[in-house]
C-alpha cells in the first residue's frame, strides 16, 4: 500500500518528521480538483491536518497568512482550527484537527439555524479590516476576459456577449475585507449544532459580496429558508444590484472556464448555468 507521505517532497517530509516525529496517518482527504495533499493525522494524543503543495501553488501561502493575520476571532472560540506548524518556503502546514462533520450533503445543510451561524461567524471575520482599492474590479475584469480569452465551452456568440458586457463597465472603487473566499456548506463543520470553518486557501482581501457568491448558486436555491437565515445572522446585505451583477458575471465566466480546464463536468455545468442566468437578466 502506498504511503500517503510519498506524495511530500523530502523537504516536506523532513519539517515533519522534526515537528511531529511520531506522526501517524490516518486518512488521505486530498480533493482531487486541486494538488494540495491534504492529510489527517495522530501525533502523540493529538489529531491533526497537515497539508503540503507543490512550489507553483499560491493556496498554501494565503492558508498560513489567513491563519496568521485573520483567523483569530474564530479560533478564540473554537469555530476554526489553530495553526500548529508553518513553512511558507516548502509550503508545509499543520494545524489541529476540528470535530465535526462536513455540511455538505447531510440533512444539515438545509438548516437554517446553521447557516444563521454561519452568517455571524462571517460578519465578524469581514468586521476585522476594511481597505479601499479603486483598481480592484478593473483587475478582475481583466482576469474575466483573459478566461474568455482562453479555452473553454462557452459559445462563441455567448463569448462575444459576455466579452462586449464586461467592456462596457466603467470599474467603481470597492471596499475590500478579509474573506475566506469559498464560503460555502462544503467547508463548514457540523458539530452537534455548531459551526466550523476550515479551508482557508482562498482567504484574501477582496468586496464582501464575494464570499455570497458561492452561497447564491448553490445553498441559497437547493434550501429554501436558508437565504434568510444567513442574512439574519450576518445582519444587513451588502449585496448592491450593480456591484452584484458584475460580481455574478465574473463568477459565471471564470467558474465554466476554470471547470473545463480541471476535467470537472459538475462545476463547468453549473457554471454555464451562472451564465446563462446572468444573460437572462438583460434580455
Amino acid at each position: 500500500m502506498k504511503d500517503p507521505l510519498d506524495a511530500l517532497d523530502q523537504r516536506q517530509r523532513s519539517l515533519l518528521a522534526a515537528w511531529l516525529p511520531d506522526i501517524a496517518i490516518e486518512a488521505d482527504m486530498s480533493w482531487d480538483l486541486v494538488g494540495t495533499v491534504v492529510l489527517r493525522a495522530k501525533a502523540g494524543d493529538r489529531l491533526v491536518v497537515v497539508k503540503a503543495a507543490g512550489p507553483d501553488d499560491p493556496h498554501l501561502l494565503r492558508e498560513i497568512h489567513a491563519h496568521r493575520e485573520w483567523t483569530g476571532p474564530w479560533t478564540r472560540t473554537g469555530r476554526a482550527p489553530r495553526l500548529l506548524h508553518a513553512d511558507p518556503g516548502a509550503r508545509l502546514i499543520v494545524t489541529e484537527y476540528l470535530p465535526g462533520t462536513l455540511v455538505r450533503d447531510t440533512p444539515a445543510a438545509a438548516d437554517p439555524a446553521l447557516y444563521a451561524q454561519a452568517g455571524e461567524l462571517l460578519r465578524v471575520f469581514h468586521d476585522q479590516a476594511a481597505v479601499d482599492d479603486p483598481d480592484y474590479e478593473a483587475r478582475m475584469d481583466a482576469k474575466a476576459l483573459a478566461w474568455l480569452d482562453g479555452t473553454h465551452r462557452i459559445e462563441p456568440e455567448t463569448t462575444e456577449q459576455l466579452r462586449a458586457m464586461v467592456r462596457s463597465w466603467s470599474p467603481e472603487p470597492v471596499t475590500c475585507v478579509p474573506t475566506h473566499g469559498d464560503w460555502q456548506t462544503r467547508n463548514w463543520l457540523n458539530d452537534n449544532g455548531i459551526v466550523r470553518v476550515i479551508d482557508f486557501g482562498r482567504t484574501d482581501l477582496r468586496p464582501a459580496i464575494e464570499d455570497f457568491a458561492r452561497l447564491a448558486v448553490q445553498e441559497f436555491r437547493w434550501h429554501p429558508g436558508t437565504e434568510d437565515a444567513f442574512l439574519t445572522g450576518y445582519g444587513t446585505d451588502p449585496r448592491r444590484p450593480g456591484a452584484w451583477f458584475r460580481q455574478r458575471v465574473r463568477s459565471a465566466i471564470s467558474t465554466a472556464c476554470w471547470a473545463y480546464s480541471v476535467r470537472a463536468e459538475d462545476f463547468e455545468a453549473q457554471g454555464h448555468r451562472m451564465i446563462a442566468d446572468v444573460l437572462a437578466e438583460t434580455d
